[in-house]
């Protein structure tokens, strides 16, 4: 039985060892790595099922994310991104501000992002809906590392006591820092695969103060009277899907129907006094609103809703495109919207 399987690979590879060689070739050559981001047209994801909030209401439609699809630089991504109009080309060197980080660096920041403005949606959502919402606790994460040191501060790592005293908000890290030298060196106890650490951080001469050349984000966890849950991705990451999640949070938690029966796809970060910060990637997330038949796109105001409409004109895109400069005047123009 083995001889007959033998024999026939044998004779399969000399009749077809051209092929199988050419084949080879072609793999290897448009898988190629190339230091180039190729971004092209996104989609869109329905928040309806990313957001779980106990005894919530039933929308008619549907609120949504917009997204960019970033594609991998090989031989065969870069000739597409030459050849299809839509896609975008960049050089590495032109996105990646440090040649220390790791893709996994990246991802950990990003993923704070998203994190962020996800804890700034909740907060201002139940505030709006005059629902309870509290902070429960907070972690300090390092989220950017200037210069690695050897035995210093990594991205990822949560900070828990700085010189032996326990660290209850940023300012607390930052106020010890002030207390020393330029060149002097502090203890820092973090929590960094899942262990607590002690490393060190040296003192540097910053533009206005102090440093240790670290960036730290700080993220809450609260208690909400209904409950909610946010299922995202571990690959998901960035804060520009706050306003679009604020109103589906929001919409949830309110007798009304924001969506007025009609498929809403929209993109801006969200601030915690509700104002709606512009983000990158405009016509990309336009155009996934399109391919996804939606009948209105959501943006923040000044270049990207500038950028939006010309993207519509250039195209003849079939879209109604609202600016939004706050959660309060989204939530307004779309009551005011009929079905």
């Amino acid at each position: 039985m083995l001889n007959k399987v033998y024999l026939r690979i044998k004779k399969f590879m000399k009749d077809y060892y051209k092929t199988i060689i050419f084949l080879i070739i072609c793999y290897f050559v448009f898988t190629f790595p190339l230091p180039y981001y190729i971004y092209a047209g996104g989609g869109t994801i329905n928040i309806n099922d990313r957001v779980i909030v106990d005894g919530s209401y039933d929308s008619s439609g549907s609120l949504n994310f917009a997204y960019v699809r970033e594609l991998e630089g090989n031989v065969a991504s870069f000739i597409l991104g030459n050849i299809i109009p839509g896609y975008d080309i960049e050089k590495q060197e032109d996105v990646e501000l440090n040649e220390d980080e790791t893709s996994e660096d990246i991802m950990f920041r990003n993923r704070i992002y998203l994190e962020n403005a996800n804890q700034t949606a909740i907060m201002l959502a139940y505030s709006k809906a005059g629902k309870e919402v509290s902070i429960r606790d907070k972690h300090f994460y390092v989220i950017y590392v200037e210069d690695k040191e050897e035995d210093g501060l990594r991205v990822g790592d949560e900070l828990v006591k700085v010189n032996g005293k326990d660290i209850e908000n940023v300012e607390d890290y930052t106020n010890e820092v002030q207390k020393h030298e330029v060149g002097d060196e502090i203890k820092v106890t973090v929590i960094r695969d899942d262990k607590e650490h002690n490393v060190t951080a040296t003192v540097k001469e910053g533009a206005d103060y102090k440093v240790t050349g670290v960036s730290v984000s700080t993220i809450y966890e609260y208690k909400t009277d209904p409950k909610v849950e946010l299922k995202f991705k571990d690959s998901e990451g960035g804060p520009s899907g706050g306003l679009m999640l604020t109103l589906a949070i929001y919409d949830k938690l309110t007798d009304g129907d924001l969506t007025n029966g009609l498929k809403i796809v929209g993109t801006g970060t969200i601030s915690s006094d509700g104002s709606v910060g512009e983000i990158g990637g405009v016509k990309y997330k336009l155009n996934g609103a399109i391919k996804a038949d939606a009948d209105l796109f959501l943006v923040p105001k000044g270049d990207n809703y500038k950028e939006a409409l010309k993207e519509k004109e250039k195209n003849n895109y079939d879209i109604e495109i609202k600016a939004i400069g706050t959660f309060d005047e989204a939530v307004s123009y779309l009551e005011s919207l009929e079905s």
